[in-house]
């Protein structure tokens, strides 16, 4: 591989570096990444607080981290390197936790077992903004055709840890562990085959829950499917649920960062059904108070929900480094998206899947209620609301025709609706005068569009879907 396309490959996308084993994601780029990384560290001072590396269970995760270890130590930079393939969120925490300059984590989340990827976590502990990951871009094409230097003895710099036992305390903290256990849940946990594995199980019973957990062992191929907590992936979780008879079903993305809730009829509750539940509850429950933060593509049930508690919304484009910026600095009290990332006031600012599944089985204890039940409650106080994604795929001219009609669409009716205001935050997105809305956004990296609605019916969900594409003729 040249000089040339190797750069051009490696670039920061919404969370991070991915590509595929073998052909992009090799040694060669990884150390590339790493020396880069290494040197947006020392350039900012970083070095001597180190820099923690986790990875998840993929094929040559944990060799790759070695690697990217390696490097690090050769640059003089110390380098916490965790025991074992460990979540997202933790890893998160851990910087936190040893006071570092950073962490790196090898993942490529719910993407296909053939991907892997690298994601850099700044010091903050939540993901890397776009002005970061630009300057790590530009060191990888300053440093393209630099040899690579050796400071001394790597292995002295770096250090094997577990932050379980940390992270375990500091977590179970933010959640009502005695409401857990006096409710005697009985839960079921699928970790995916994932970086999760263990996490949500040894928690959950050591707050006395009756755990079964499936999936949950290591395997690069993920059984086969996506390690992505789907409606349509947790097929194997709907049917344990219900035939155990359990409470509740959580399962968690590759790494962890991402959840999955199956309520007790083995119904699958999405992000969007699942955030304002809990919003609800740590306004109403709890008694916190702040701001709730959620992308443009997220459920407006939370506007209507904080506005009731006379607090604000802040909307954010898609990507949850935008959410950390809420969390970390303007207070927000939740901050969530649709696609299954969430974080809360008193953690680190990085989605975490363990805490949301652990926020999950507080709700059913504390109300003794199925999730399903106590979204109509909200549903009954704040009104209903449906959510749908679409996604369009066309050809490559097609999408370069849409981008240009939308830099200019200023249209003042929908279907048979008025438009009464939108954004462009993060694509196009109008505001329409029965309550509904409809997003717009572009793949960045394929022929395709998504249209997100949100309405007060699924047949207004349906008909907005075909106004949005008549609109745009695709």
């Amino acid at each position: 591989m040249n000089f040339i396309s190797r750069v051009k490959q490696i670039s920061f996308g919404t969370d991070g570096w991915r590509g595929i084993l073998a052909e992009d994601f090799n040694f060669a780029n990884v150390r590339l990444v790493a020396r880069s990384i290494g040197m947006y560290i020392l350039k900012n001072g970083l070095a001597a607080q180190g820099v923690v590396v986790g990875y998840d269970n993929r094929f040559f995760s944990d060799r790759f981290a070695a690697e990217i270890a390696g490097v690090l130590a050769g640059q003089g930079i110390a380098v916490r390197i965790m025991e074992g393939a460990t979540p997202t969120p933790v890893v998160a925490y851990a910087i936190k936790h040893y006071n570092a300059g950073g962490g790196i984590m090898l993942t490529a989340s719910h993407n296909p077992p053939e991907y892997n990827g690298i994601k850099f976590i700044p010091d903050y502990a939540g993901p890397a903004l776009p002005h970061i990951t630009a300057k790590i871009e530009d060191n990888i094409k300053a440093l393209a055709d630099a040899p690579e230097k050796n400071s001394g003895d790597r292995q002295a710099l770096i250090e094997k840890v577990n932050p379980y036992a940390g992270y375990a305390r500091h977590i179970t903290a933010l959640v009502d562990v005695p409401a857990i256990e006096k409710a005697g849940l009985k839960v079921i946990v699928d970790p995916m085959h994932g970086a999760g594995v263990g996490y949500l199980e040894n928690l959950l019973m050591h707050g006395g829950a009756t755990v079964t957990a499936i999936h949950n062992h290591s395997d690069p191929f993920f059984g086969g499917g996506l390690p992505e907590p789907t409606d349509k992936s947790l097929g194997q979780l709907k049917e344990k649920v219900v035939n155990c008879r359990a409470h509740l079903g959580l399962a968690l993305d590759g790494d962890g960062d991402r959840f999955g809730l199956i309520d007790s009829n083995g119904q699958f509750i999405t992000p969007n059904q699942f955030l304002p539940i809990l919003l609800f509850h740590l306004y109403s429950r709890r008694g916190l108070r702040g701001p709730v933060a959620r992308t443009v593509a997220t459920t407006h049930l939370l506007d209507q929900i904080a506005e009731q508690f006379d607090q604000q919304t802040i909307e954010t484009p898609v990507g949850f480094k935008y959410i950390c910026q809420c969390l970390t600095e303007r207070g927000a009290v939740l901050g969530g998206e649709e696609s299954g990332g969430l974080s809360m006031q008193g953690h680190v600012p990085e989605k975490d899947g363990v805490l949301a599944g652990l926020l999950a089985a507080e709700i059913v204890a504390v109300h003794n209620q199925s999730l399903s039940s106590l979204m109509e409650q909200v549903a009954e106080k704040f009104g209903s609301l449906y959510s749908e994604r679409l996604d369009v795929n066309t050809t490559p001219q097609e999408k370069d025709r849409v981008l240009r009609l939308l830099q200019n669409l200023k249209p003042t009716t929908l279907g048979k609706r008025r438009i009464t205001g939108g954004t462009t935050v993060d694509g196009v997105k109008f505001l329409l005068d029965d309550g509904a809305w409809v997003l717009v956004r572009a793949s960045g990296t394929e022929p395709l569009f998504r249209i997100y609605v949100e309405a007060g019916t699924p047949e207004d969900v349906k008909e907005i879907q075909g106004d949005m594409k008549a609109l745009l003729a695709i």
